[in-house]
C-alpha cells in the first residue's frame, strides 16, 4: 500500500467514525462554521477546564474531506492547552499551504498530515480547512 492509499483509508476511517460527532453535554462554546462553496457545515463544540481543550466534538454534515479533517483535528486537540491547538491550527493550515513540507517538522499533526496534499485538489481545501479555521475563531473569541 502506497501512502496516498494509506491517506484515502485514513480520511474514510475518520469520515465513517462518529465517535466525534455528538453533541458534548453543556459545552463552554460552540462556534458554528460554513462552507458556502460546497455547502459543508459544523458545529464546533467545547468543553475546557481552564486553559486546556477538555473535551470536543462536532455536529453537521458535509463532505468526507470536511468530516475526516473534523474529527482527526478533535482527536489531536483534546488534552491540549489552547495555545497548543492554536500553533497545531497554523501547522496545518501552513501545511496546505505548502509553507511546510518537510514531514519531520509536521509530526505534531500525527493523522492530519493525511491532507498535505490536498493543495492538488483546490476544489477541496475549503472542507479540509473548515474546522481549522472554526477552531481558531472559536478560540481566539
Amino acid at each position: 500500500m502506497d501512502l496516498n492509499e494509506l491517506y484515502t483509508e485514513l480520511i474514510s476511517e475518520h469520515n465513517q467514525n462518529k465517535e466525534n460527532k455528538r453533541h458534548i453535554e453543556n459545552p463552554d462554546h460552540i462556534e458554528l462554521g460554513h462552507n458556502p462553496s460546497c455547502g459543508d457545515e459544523i458545529s464546533l463544540e467545547l468543553k475546557f477546564d481552564g486553559d486546556i481543550i477538555k473535551d470536543a466534538a462536532f455536529t453537521g454534515h458535509g463532505c468526507a474531506i470536511s468530516q475526516a479533517s473534523t474529527s482527526i483535528m478533535i482527536d489531536l486537540i483534546k488534552g491540549k492547552k489552547k495555545e497548543e491547538a492554536l500553533k497545531l491550527v497554523d501547522m496545518f493550515l501552513a501545511m496546505i499551504k505548502k509553507d511546510i513540507k518537510d514531514d519531520n517538522e509536521l509530526e505534531e499533526l500525527e493523522d492530519a498530515i493525511a491532507f498535505k496534499n490536498i493543495s492538488n485538489m483546490p476544489a477541496r481545501v475549503k472542507c479540509a480547512v473548515l474546522s481549522w479555521h472554526t477552531l481558531k475563531e472559536s478560540i481566539n473569541e
